[in-house]
C-alpha cells in the first residue's frame, strides 16, 4: 500500500475516538480511525488477511474526516481511507444484491441527464398519489428497505428540476471583479436548482461574471470516496475539459463534498501526463462560501428575521477547513439570528452514499443530528452541502418537525433581495 507512511504516523492517542461517529455508535475499536488503521497495518505486514471482517469495518466508515481535526499527528486519514477502499472493492467480492444496488447508484447519480429522467419519473410519482400510497401502507419498505430509505430522502420535485438550467454567461452587476465559472454538479443541478440559481445571483450582486460551461457531468466525488477511481478519473478529467475550454479566474462549487475531492483531485492523477492540467484546475476551485466571504460586501443586505442554526458539512469544515466563512456571511444579514448546535461539526450520517448502503448507521447518527437541530428552537436549518441537507430533513420529517432547509448563500441571495426566506423554502 502507497499509504505506508500514513498508517505508521498513527500513535494510538484515542484524540478520534470520541469525534467519529461509528464508534460512537458501537463503541467498537474496529470501527474507529484507529482500530481500522490497526486491521490495514495488519493487511500490509502479512498479519492479517484482506477479507470480509476487515472490509466490514472499512465499510462502515463514513469517511467524515472528522478524526483528521482531532489528531494531533496529523495522519492524512482520508488518504488511508479512499485507498483502501480501492483496494478493498478489488479483493474482497461483493454480494449479488449489495453489487446490484451499487450498481444501480453508479448507473444514476454521475449522470446529470439520467437524474433529470429520473426525476421526471419521481414528479409523476408523487403527483399521482402513488408516493403517498407507497409510504402509507409500508409496501416499498416490504420490498425493499434500501428503495424506502431512497423514496424517504428523495425532496419534492418541482418544474425547476425539469428544467435545463442556467444560461451560460451572466454578466456582472457593476464593475467586474473577476470572471467565474460554476460547477453545477448532478443532484444539486437537478434537485437543488435553486441552490445554483441563488449561486449565480449573489455572484452577479457582488461583481462577478458567471461562466456556467455547458455539457457539465458529475466531478467524480461519490467515485473516489467509494473507491471506484478509474470511474473518478475518467469523471473529473471530463469536468476538467469542459472548464478548460472556457477562460475563468475562480471555478466555483457550492456543494461541499464536491468541493472537497475537487481541490484536490490533481492526486488521482498521481504519475499521469493529465496530473499538471488537474493541478492548475484545483488551485482555481473555490466553495461559494469562501469567495463571497473573501470579496468586500457589494450589495445591500436587506433584514431577514430568522433563527438559524447551522450545520457545518464534514467536507467543509473538517476537510476544507472552511468553518468560517458560511458563519460569516450569515452574521452579516441583519436580523438573522445564528444558532451554534450542539455538535455542529460531527458528521449528520449522509456522507455521499454512506445513508443508502449503510442506512442503519446512518440514522443513528442521523437521529443524534436531528435531536440537535430540533433543540436549537431554530425554524431554519443552513447546510452547504446537498447531501446533509437531503438526510437532516428526513430525519425532522420522521419527527414531524417543519424546519426548513438551505444553503447559507440562498439566505444570503434572500437578503440581498429583500426576500423574507429563500425561494428554496
Amino acid at each position: 500500500m502507497t499509504t505506508r507512511g500514513h498508517l505508521d504516523e498513527c500513535v494510538h492517542c484515542g484524540f478520534c475516538l470520541p469525534v467519529c461517529p461509528t464508534w460512537i455508535n458501537w463503541g467498537e475499536e474496529m470501527d474507529s480511525p484507529r482500530g481500522r488503521i490497526d486491521l490495514l497495518r495488519g493487511v500490509r505486514d502479512g498479519k492479517l488477511e484482506f477479507d470480509g471482517p476487515v472490509a466490514l469495518h472499512l465499510d462502515r466508515c463514513l469517511g467524515c474526516m472528522a478524526c483528521m481535526t482531532a489528531c494531533p499527528s496529523g495522519v492524512r486519514y482520508d488518504l488511508v481511507i479512499e485507498e483502501a477502499r480501492a483496494q478493498r472493492e478489488l479483493a474482497v467480492p461483493r454480494g449479488l444484491f449489495d453489487r446490484l444496488h451499487r450498481a444501480a447508484l453508479f448507473s444514476l447519480f454521475p449522470y446529470p441527464r439520467r437524474l433529470r429522467l429520473a426525476a421526471a419519473l419521481l414528479f409523476l410519482y408523487s403527483r399521482s398519489g402513488l408516493q403517498w400510497l407507497m409510504r402509507a401502507t409500508g409496501l416499498l419498505r416490504l420490498v425493499s428497505s434500501r428503495l424506502a430509505t431512497l423514496d424517504a430522502l428523495v425532496p419534492r420535485i418541482g418544474t425547476a428540476s425539469l428544467a435545463s438550467g442556467l444560461p451560460a454567461r451572466l454578466p456582472a452587476a457593476g464593475e467586474r471583479r473577476a470572471r467565474v465559472g460554476l460547477v453545477t454538479g448532478c443532484v444539486q443541478g437537478v434537485f437543488f436548482p435553486n441552490v445554483n440559481a441563488a449561486t449565480a445571483r449573489v455572484l452577479v450582486a457582488e461583481g462577478c461574471e458567471v461562466v456556467v460551461p455547458p455539457g457539465q457531468g458529475c466531478c467524480g466525488a461519490l467515485s473516489t470516496h467509494a473507491g471506484r477511481l478509474d470511474e473518478a478519473r475518467r469523471l473529473v478529467r471530463g469536468l476538467i475539459e469542459r472548464f478548460e475550454a472556457v477562460e475563468v479566474d475562480v471555478v466555483v462549487i457550492n456543494s461541499a463534498g464536491c468541493g472537497s475531492h475537487l481541490k484536490d483531485c490533481q492526486r488521482l492523477f498521481a504519475g499521469d501526463p493529465f496530473e499538471p492540467r488537474a493541478a492548475a484546475f484545483s488551485k482555481k476551485v473555490r466553495d461559494v462560501n469562501e469567495l463571497v466571504d473573501s470579496l468586500p460586501p457589494r450589495a445591500v443586505r436587506h433584514p431577514l428575521q430568522a433563527r438559524v442554526a447551522y450545520h457545518s458539512p464534514c467536507h467543509l469544515g473538517h476537510a476544507q477547513r472552511l468553518t468560517a466563512p458560511p458563519r460569516a456571511l450569515l452574521r452579516a444579514i441583519p436580523g438573522l439570528e445564528l444558532i451554534e448546535i450542539a455538535d455542529g461539526d460531527q458528521c449528520c450520517g449522509s456522507a455521499g452514499i454512506y445513508n443508502l448502503v449503510q442506512p442503519a448507521s446512518a440514522d443513528q447518527i442521523g437521529a443524534r443530528k436531528a435531536a440537535a437541530v430540533l433543540a436549537s428552537g431554530a425554524s431554519w436549518l443552513a447546510s452547504a452541502n446537498p447531501g446533509c441537507t437531503l438526510h437532516i430533513q428526513r430525519q425532522l420529517r420522521e419527527r414531524g418537525a417543519t424546519i426548513r432547509a438551505a444553503q447559507p448563500i440562498e439566505i444570503l441571495d434572500a437578503s440581498l433581495r429583500g426576500r423574507t426566506e429563500p425561494d428554496g423554502g
